[in-house]
C-alpha cells in the first residue's frame, strides 16, 4: 500500500537523505517536504528529486499549525516523518531559545495538527519522531550502550529540548491515541552534511588548509552511523514497528574524536595524492604541498557540558525488525570523502570564509 508522507526538515542533512532514499525505494509514494530553510536547510540537497512526480516542496515553519493542517487535509497525507530540529550543541549553548521554539513548540504544533486532522476524521496514520541518543546523557567508558528504557539525563539545551519533544510525542499516544513511533539515533555522517559538524567541518578544513579543532583531549567517544543506514532503520520502523515503541538506531561503531580525525587525515592525504587536479583545486591543503593533514590538528578548550561517551544498543530494532548497518565505518567514510571531493560546488558556498 502506498504512503503519502510529510517530511519535516526534509531539506536538512538527514531529512534530505531520507527523501532520496524513500523515493528510491518507493517511487509510487507521495513525499511533501516542509522546511523553513534556516541556515542548515538547503534546497540544493533535494535537486536530484525535484523532478520526481511524487515530490513537492513547501517553504514553511513547523510551528505554523494551520499550514500543517492544510497540508495534511488538502494533500491527503497519512504519515509524518519529523526530522525538523535545531541540532548543533554549540549553538544551543550560545542561543538556547531557538532550540526550545523549534524542537519543543514545533513538535507540539505538529502533534496538534495531526490530532486535529487524523483523529477527527479517523484516518489511518503514523507520526514518526526522529530523536537522538543525546537525550540519555553520557556513558562511562565501560558501560553498555544506551537502551530504550534508559533514564533520560540530557546535559545541553539541545538534548534537553529533544528529550522534551520525545515526551510530548509519547503523551499524544497515551492521552489522545495518536499512532506514534520514535527512533533515537547515534551520530550520522554522509552526503549533504552541513559543514559545522565534526566530519564535514574537518574534511573541508583539510581542503582549505585550516585548523582541525579538537575539543579537550579529543577522547570523547561517539557511535557513528552512516545516514543511509539510519534511513533504512526508519524505513523498518515505519513499515513494521510497533505503535508507541521507541527504537534505538546505531552503527555499532564507536570512535574517539581524535581517532576519527587521524583516520580522516590519513584517507584525505591518500585521496588527494591520487587526484591529478588536487593542487589546482585545493592549493592550501598540506597534502598537496608535501605535508600531512594531521599537522592541522589543533586542541581547543572543551565546550561546556560536553558528554564523554555515547553508544547505542540497537538490539531491539535488530531483533524485531531485522535491522543491520550495511556500511562499515571505513567504507562509509571513504564514500563520504569521495562525495565531498566530487561536490565542491555544493559545500563551498556554505562555508564561513
Amino acid at each position: 500500500m502506498s504512503k503519502a508522507l510529510l517530511v519535516t526538515g526534509g531539506a536538512g542533512f538527514i531529512g534530505s537523505n531520507f527523501v532520496h532514499y524513500w523515493l528510491g525505494q518507493y517511487p509510487q509514494d507521495k513525499v511533501v517536504v516542509l522546511d523553513a530553510l534556516t541556515y542548515a536547510g538547503n534546497r540544493a540537497n533535494l535537486a536530484a528529486v525535484e523532478s520526481h512526480p511524487g515530490f513537492s516542496f513547501v517553504h514553511g515553519d513547523i510551528c505554523d499549525q494551520a499550514l500543517v493542517e492544510s497540508l495534511l487535509r488538502e494533500r491527503q497525507l497519512d504519515t509524518i516523518v519529523h526530522f525538523a530540529a535545531e541540532s548543533h550543541v554549540d549553538r544551543s549553548i550560545t542561543g538556547p531559545g531557538a532550540f526550545i521554539q523549534t524542537n519543543v513548540v514545533g513538535t507540539y504544533s505538529l502533534l496538534e495538527a495531526a490530532r486535529a486532522v487524523w483523529l477527527a476524521q479517523d484516518i489511518e496514520h503514523r507520526f514518526h519522531h526522529v530523536s537522538t541518543d543525546e537525550v540519555y546523557g553520557s556513558l562511562s567508558p565501560d558501560a553498555p550502550g544506551f537502551h530504550e528504557e534508559q533514564k533520560y539525563e540530557p546535559n545541553s539545551p539541545y538534548s534537553a529540548s529533544k528529550a522534551a519533544s520525545d515526551h510530548l510525542v509519547r503523551s499524544y499516544l497515551h492521552t489522545f491515541g495518536l499512532q506514534v513511533t520514535t527512533s533515537n539515533c547515534s551520530n550520522n555522517y554522509g552526503p549533504w552534511h552541513f559543514p559545522e559538524k565534526l566530519i564535514p567541518l574537518c574534511l573541508t578544513n583539510i581542503l582549505r588548509g585550516l585548523p582541525l579543532p579538537v575539543y579537550g583531549d579529543g577522547k570523547n567517544i561517539r557511535d557513528w552511523l552512516h545516514v543511509e543506514d539510519h534511513c533504512r532503520g526508519i524505513e523498518l520502523v515505519l513499515n513494521g514497528g510497533r505503535i508507541g515503541e521507541t527504537y534505538n538506531i546505531g552503527g555499532n561503531n564507536e570512535w574517539t574524536n581524535i581517532d576519527i580525525l587521524h583516520l580522516l587525515c590519513e584517507r584525505m592525504d591518500a585521496l588527494l595524492a591520487q587526484r591529478s587536479d588536487s593542487l589546482s583545486r585545493f592549493p592550501a591543503s598540506p597534502a598537496v604541498n608535501g605535508g600531512k593533514s594531521s599537522d592541522l590538528i589543533e586542541y581547543v578548550t572543551d565546550r561546556a557540558g560536553h558528554d564523554r561517551r555515547y553508544a547505542i544498543d540497537a538490539s531491539r530494532i535488530m531483533a524485531e525488525l531485522g535491522y543491520e548497518p550495511h556500511h562499515s565505518f571505513e567504507s562509509g567514510l571513504e564514500a563520504t570523502l569521495h562525495w565531498y571531493l566530487d561536490n565542491e560546488d555544493w559545500w563551498r558556498p556554505l562555508l564561513v570564509q
